[in-house]
């Protein structure tokens, strides 16, 4: 692995397990046994270091946010696009501790993040007006829109609210949130099935 990246493994693995805040760049390169310089050879400061975790991030992610519309899935394969987009922000989970304060102090990091955002909106948004023109969501554009929304600040904050109570970040736990919050708007028997699959991601 060449040393840029094992840099980016390392800092990703002390921001996820300390917070950003609380991790310097001299305590990344202890960490790895290199040197001061070395690191800063490859990112001159955190931030640097952070836009690159960001950027690794949005290239995992966007291929998740762009799912072949045109071709008629079942229910099951939109809460596995669930499941990814969920698995790929825990990996990442340090940029949604104090997301507000981290986008403040990093402009470059709030416009990369805000796009990010309406990717994920825009994605849903497509979701459910696929599962609607199918019968299976019975709920008007309106009531769509809003809950793009609270699906948006559930996949946003979930993970952070679970650490704040003191436990670990639960991917599981985030996709039966949405699932629950996406049930109520679907015709049975749809709804009935997400139901019962949302409730075997407490189980695990």
């Amino acid at each position: 692995m060449k040393t840029r990246d094992r840099i980016l493994a390392c800092a990703l693995e002390l921001f996820n397990r300390q917070g950003e805040p609380n991790v310097s760049t001299l305590e990344i390169a202890n960490e790895l046994g290199i040197s001061p310089g070395n690191l800063y050879y490859h990112f001159h400061g955190k931030e640097p270091l952070v836009i690159g975790l960001f950027e690794r991030f949005e290239d995992e992610l966007m291929p998740l946010l762009d799912p072949p519309l045109e071709v008629r899935l079942d229910a099951e394969d939109y809460w596995l696009f669930l499941h990814l987009i969920v698995e790929r922000m825990s990996q990442y989970r340090f940029l949604f501790q104090d997301l507000s304060n981290l986008t403040g102090r990093l402009p470059k990091l709030a416009r990369g993040m805000r796009g990010l955002i309406n990717a994920v909106k825009r994605t849903l948004a497509a979701l459910l007006a696929s599962l609607k023109s199918q019968g299976l969501v019975v709920s008007e554009t309106q009531a769509l829109g809003q809950l793009v929304e609270q699906i948006t600040l559930t996949l946003l904050f979930s993970l952070d609210y679970q650490r704040v109570l003191g436990r670990e970040g639960d991917v599981g736990i985030v996709v039966y949130q949405v699932m629950m919050l996406v049930a109520p708007h679907l015709q049975e028997p749809a709804r009935r099935a997400a139901e019962q699959l949302a409730g075997k991601y407490l189980e695990v």
